[in-house]
């Protein structure tokens, strides 16, 4: 793996109660971080990779994301 990778995702409650994308990356040294992404971006997100749930983001690429945004 030489680039992070989606390695999971969930719907959360944002802070202003709207549903928000919280997705996790794996980073090439091992390491996992999340990303939140608002609503908007995550439902680009899920269209750019022709995901009908959040599993099937398992395994995209970031760059995903970036494109997504």
């Amino acid at each position: 793996m030489d680039e992070a990778v989606i390695v999971g995702a969930e719907i959360v409650a944002g802070h202003d109660g709207a549903a928000e994308l919280l997705v996790r990356l794996r980073h090439p040294n091992g390491v996992e971080a999340p990303v939140v992404l608002d609503e908007a971006t995550g439902l680009k997100l899920m269209a750019a990779c022709g995901a009908s749930h959040v599993d099937d983001l398992k395994g995209q690429s970031w760059r995903r994301i970036v494109e997504a945004s």
